[in-house]
């Protein structure tokens, strides 16, 4: 009689022993995808800048002058009247956004409810790919929405005043610069770089008291804790988060300085007294300032920034470049030699 064939199962120990197999190739092959996605990310990033800095070079075409970092008026340290309309919303025409700029009253605050429609908008370009959270800063739900990146409005200096000096980078409060201005190369200039959405942020602390003179800032190497005893607690400071408003064209939300070289970390305590890396703006030129302010450019890509150039190109930054040359690349007039090998 002939027997029935009765197929082999796997056993215990096969199937543990695939499994193992399916597992390791996971792990191999897992952070090659990672790493593939992160590329695509910061390709993605790169062309935001890239059309960013095209929409700059057509803005300055037809007006004849690049945007203002804000706009306002008054005396002294004395603001009476402000808009505050940033760069980001100044190009919207030359980003193919132009129903968007079409529907904004000028005459008005972004913070108002006669120009939601268009403040509460979040604009694709100008959010990074690698951004963890692209929603609404929590306090600011209903005004705007957060931005990765910001325009080069100085080292630590910012703006001092409707009587005070003027940065040496290339945006500023009522100031729009011309290209012709840039007589450092606008191939070694930079215009915007990447930051990092609702940063916490100290403001308003009735201006820094270690840093106020415009022709005296700490080197780039400076140990941050030496300048800033405001970011131990906050003190008089009010506790926010920078680049919370896409809209709002003051430093601390739109732009970013060259305090300190892209991702360095500036330590200091919450108001709650917890550990965290921080920016600062001593007095918000809304406050009429004068304003010195550390606003860092950070990004989520590992190991740097990207970063817009003058002439439109945009480049890797790596966080190791050297604090003297960052500082060079901010000023517009400084009078540096670069070399190629420099960043």
């Amino acid at each position: 009689m002939k027997r029935a064939y009765c197929p082999r199962a796997f056993t215990l120990i096969e199937l543990l022993v695939v499994i193992a197999i399916i597992g390791v190739l996971i792990a191999l092959l897992l952070p090659a995808a990672q790493q593939a996605r992160e590329a695509a990310r910061r390709i993605q990033c790169v062309n935001n800048l890239k059309q960013m800095g095209l929409a700059l070079h057509n803005y300055e075409t037809v007006v004849g002058a690049l945007p203002p970092a804000i706009v306002l008026s008054g005396s002294g340290n004395t603001v009476s009247w402000w808009v505050g309309w940033s760069i980001h919303v100044r190009v919207l025409p030359f980003v193919e956004q132009g129903s968007a700029f079409a529907s904004i009253n000028f005459n008005l605050s972004g913070d108002g409810p006669e120009n939601n429609t268009v403040a509460r908008q979040s604009m694709g370009m100008y959010l990074c790919p690698s951004e963890v959270d692209p929603r609404p800063a929590a306090a600011n739900v209903g005004i705007s929405n957060v931005t990765n990146y910001g325009f080069c409005m100085g080292d630590w200096f910012v703006w001092g005043g409707f009587r005070g000096p003027e940065n040496r980078e290339a945006f500023g409060p009522n100031r729009s610069r011309r290209w012709a201005d840039f007589s450092d190369g606008m191939s070694q200039t930079m215009l915007a770089a990447e930051v990092k959405a609702k940063q916490p942020l100290y403001r308003d602390c009735g201006g820094l008291s270690r840093v106020n003179q415009p022709q005296t800032v700490p080197d780039p190497s400076a140990d941050p804790s030496q300048f800033l005893p405001e970011i131990q607690g906050g003190g008089p400071c009010e506790f926010k988060a920078s680049h919370s408003e896409w809209t709002d064209g003051q430093a601390h939300h739109a732009g970013f300085t060259t305090a300190f070289t892209p991702n360095r970390r500036v330590p200091g305590t919450d108001p709650q007294g917890r550990a965290g890396d921080f920016d600062i703006t001593g007095q918000r030129e809304k406050r009429g300032g004068p304003t010195f302010a550390v606003i860092t450019s950070r990004s989520y890509h590992p190991g740097g920034v990207n970063l817009l150039f003058g002439d439109g190109g945009v480049k890797f930054i790596k966080n190791s470049v050297h604090g003297a040359t960052w500082r060079a690349l901010g000023t517009v007039a400084g009078g540096e030699v670069l070399g190629a090998d420099a960043y």
